[in-house]
């Protein structure tokens, strides 16, 4: 998780220190024009941006849902491709824009004071708006790169809260930070990562068809780095580097990098300092290393003023010729306002300070603003005028139009559930009121009219190929179907509990584009053959079990325990390789491969039995009259189980199922050592467990090969890997145990085991059986 964080850390620090920064500074100007009372109109604009962000972050994310696949891949990679231009601009712009930033800020809040309070909300609001929205952009990004990943919201959270956290230590004079060298740097790293989330947006857009060489690989480490091992997923999360690009994937990658890096560093050479042409006026600039520098409140810089020879031409004017403020109670002084003088600690809070220096022109600071409208100030008696409205109205305001906004965006804008097409299913009739539907995402309510529970098929009549289903659609109910359509032909099958089934007639779809893929059904037929090989392959290694098991007794019975640990492994891995008939070996698989987990008496309970029992007592010091029962009783489990197994139910279903779940409980057991009871064998029985998968597809390959053809080459790489990984830990008649494999190892060896369990994933949803079929 904390891979895929960092970027979004790192955009959500700088992000949030810019947006801050531009916060501070409004509010170091109005406190220093003694406008506190405008301070809310700030906050309300801050609201309405951060509101604005989180909302267009949703349209994002929920317009996106309601397209298919190849479109979600354009769609993303489009925005990726966005998401990159923003950055690298917000990266040039505060390079060359963060020693003018306070000024410009400033220059906009004098002039927003006496327009009146929409003009300094609209102020505000645009300038922490587009920080927000490049925020919500990227992070959507991120965050899609990271599929399921809590990294990049965790990473941006916190990012965030510490951008939150600096920003107050600057206006509060508890830190300071050289920020030209922060940003600087952390522009530097964002150019790099901007650079794989371009590689990562144009390999979207090759594969939503937008733009071509979905297969011209630059290179395929696929075969050699392991996808899963943490320096892998360290530049995947990070730098969105994997094993397997294409050729233009790394040219845009090394392209970008090379031409923004370039111009970006070239750009950071500090201009050269100008000679001073004019007088000093009344706005100073900041000496060279400001940025380290406290600003002094610039009333204790000013120089004496000749005192007029009229009193009151030395007091500030008022609105309307009144008294000078001080006089007015709780009016603020300069004594008061100088105090009041926050410290950002950087080049845009010493600019701040040293525009609000003496000798300058009039400004807030000494013209009180006038209210837009002639609407007397806070805390003054309110006249004759309009009721004013109630404070929270603009805050609630700001925050709620964005969010209607973005539901109707993302309630108009996604593609209408065609709830008109309510679908009839009955014992006698199927898809009544079914017609041609519009090309893309298309919800169908199903409703079963008839007296029997009904398992309900959206198909393509020509190869029965099923595009959705509803399974167990009761009588008198209800339910949605929700498929993406494509330009083709389709009906409907329905198959009551003990009827026959009933297809509906055919209607074709016009357009084009991708529809989702289509699954041809399996029938227990065609897992009839299939089951029969496999069912030789079982007794096969029953009877070579048998055997084993025998010849483990009578090593036991000749005191010949060294010999012994030797063929205790050997029928051990043979039991092992016959994975996929674990459901048809009842009680038996207790008896002969039992564990000690949740017995009373742990390993001297009287239930302990089979492999494992026999394994503490040859590794643990037992006499040979002390396993001369329990291996007795496994020989005669073994005996038991041949003899039965011909007669066993074996459900054909089993057979797609156990091809994920054998590798499932090789991760979960065996490759943390769970069943271990002191041989140190575990990883013999994992490759013993790949070896049953293996065989397994073998069988299977026949019906895989028409339905996902390119599944069993993913797989085959990934069972190479995995075995390469398991044969480095085999020396001889050794095995190295689990837990003295190191770090990497381990990682390597569960993340090639999860991937290959991921790549399996599909198979019992292909082969299904179906009664489509």
């Amino acid at each position: 998780m904390w891979d895929d964080a960092f970027p979004s850390f790192l955009i959500g620090l700088r992000e949030g220190l810019e947006a801050g920064l531009i916060v501070s500074i409004l509010v170091a100007t109005l406190v220093r024009a003694g406008a506190r009372n405008r301070l809310p109109q700030v906050w309300t604009g801050v609201l309405a941006a951060i509101a604005l962000a989180m909302s267009f972050g949703a349209v994002l994310t929920f317009t996106a849902a309601s397209l298919s696949a190849t479109a979600q891949e354009a769609f993303g990679g489009t925005l990726s491709v966005i998401a990159v231009a923003f950055v690298t601009a917000m990266v040039f712009w505060m390079r060359r824009s963060a020693r003018s930033l306070s000024g410009e800020i400033k220059e906009k809040v004098t002039g927003a004071l006496a327009m009146g309070s929409g003009v300094l909300i609209l102020t505000s609001f645009l300038a922490v708006g587009r920080e927000g929205l490049e925020t919500a952009l990227f992070l959507w990004t991120t965050a899609r790169a990271a599929g399921e990943s809590a990294g990049p919201l965790t990473g941006a959270g916190i990012g965030l809260v510490l951008a939150a956290g600096l920003c107050w230590g600057l206006y509060r004079r508890v830190l300071k930070i050289n920020l030209t060298r922060f940003f600087t740097c952390t522009g530097a790293v964002l150019i790099v990562i901007a650079a794989g989330v371009l590689g990562y947006g144009l390999r979207d857009l090759q594969e939503g068809g937008v733009l071509p060489g979905t297969t011209a690989y630059a290179l395929d480490l696929s075969g050699s780095v392991d996808a899963g091992s943490w320096y892998s997923t360290l530049l995947q999360g990070v730098l969105n580097i994997t094993p397997t690009m294409t050729w233009l994937q790394v040219a845009g990658y090394l392209g970008y990098l090379a031409v923004v890096m370039t111009l970006f560093v070239r750009g950071v050479r500090p201009p050269a300092p100008k000679p001073a042409t004019e007088p000093v006026t009344a706005v100073s600039q900041p000496e060279p290393g400001a940025e380290h520098l406290t600003p002094v409140p610039a009333a204790d810089h000013a120089e004496p003023q000749p005192r007029s020879a009229d009193p009151a031409a030395e007091r500030p004017a008022s609105a309307g010729g009144a008294e000078p403020s001080a006089a007015v109670p709780g009016r603020r002084t300069e004594s008061d306002l100088a105090a009041d003088r926050p410290d950002l600690g950087s080049e845009a809070a010493d600019e701040v300070a040293s525009q609000s220096g003496a000798g300058a022109e009039p400004s807030v600071e000494e013209v009180e603003p006038v209210p837009d409208g002639g609407r007397p100030e806070p805390g003054s008696r309110p006249g004759r005028g309009p009721r004013r409205r109630p404070a929270w109205v603009v805050p609630v305001a700001v925050v709620a139009v964005p969010a209607v906004v973005a539901g109707l965006v993302v309630a108009l804008g996604r593609p209408k559930p065609a709830g008109g097409q309510t679908i009839a299913v009955s014992e006698t009739e199927c898809g009544k009121g079914f017609s041609a539907p519009e090309a893309g995402r298309q919800t169908f309510q199903m409703r079963n009219t008839g007296t029997r529970t009904s398992e309900v098929y959206l198909i393509d009549p020509s190869s029965n190929a099923v595009y959705g289903e509803v399974e167990g659609l009761a009588p008198g109910t209800t339910r949605d179907l929700v498929a993406t359509v494509s330009g083709g032909t389709y009906a409907w099958r329905c198959v009551p509990s003990g009827g026959k089934a009933v297809t509906s007639r055919s209607v074709t779809v016009s357009g084009s584009g991708s529809g989702a893929k289509a699954v041809v059904p399996v029938s227990e037929n065609d897992l009839a053959e299939p089951l029969k090989q496999y069912k030789v392959y079982v007794e096969h290694g029953l009877a070579t079990l048998v055997a084993q098991t025998r010849t483990l007794e009578a090593d036991i019975e000749g005191n010949h325990l060294a010999k012994a640990r030797t063929d205790w492994l050997t029928a051990h891995l043979t039991y092992a390789s016959l994975g996929a008939a674990y459901g048809t070996f009842e009680d038996f698989d207790q008896k002969i491969n039992g564990r000690a987990d949740g017995l009373a008496g742990g390993v001297a309970d009287p239930d302990f039995a089979g492999f494992h029992r026999v394994e503490y007592g040859l590794w643990h010091a037992q006499t040979a009259g002390q396993l001369k029962a329990p291996v007795q009783a496994l020989a005669e489990a073994a005996a038991g189980l041949q003899k039965a197994f011909p007669a066993q139910d074996f459900d054909p279903g089993d057979l797609p199922l156990r091809a994920h779940e054998i590798l499932e409980n090789t991760l979960q057991f065996e490759l943390t050592a769970d069943t271990d009871e002191g041989s140190g064998t575990n990883l013999a029985t994992a490759n013993a467990n790949l070896a049953g998968t293996r065989e397994l597809l073998t069988v299977l390959k026949p019906l895989l090969t028409t339905r996902a053809p390119e599944l069993l080459t993913t797989v085959d790489a990934d069972i190479a890997r995995l075995q390469k990984l398991l044969d480095a830990e085999h020396q001889a008649a050794s095995w190295t145990p689990v837990e003295k494999l190191d770090a990497l190892t381990r990682q390597q060896l569960n993340g090639v085991t999860g991937r290959l369990l991921e790549d399996l994933s599909p198979v019992p949803d292909l082969l299904e059986i179906r009664k489509s079929a």
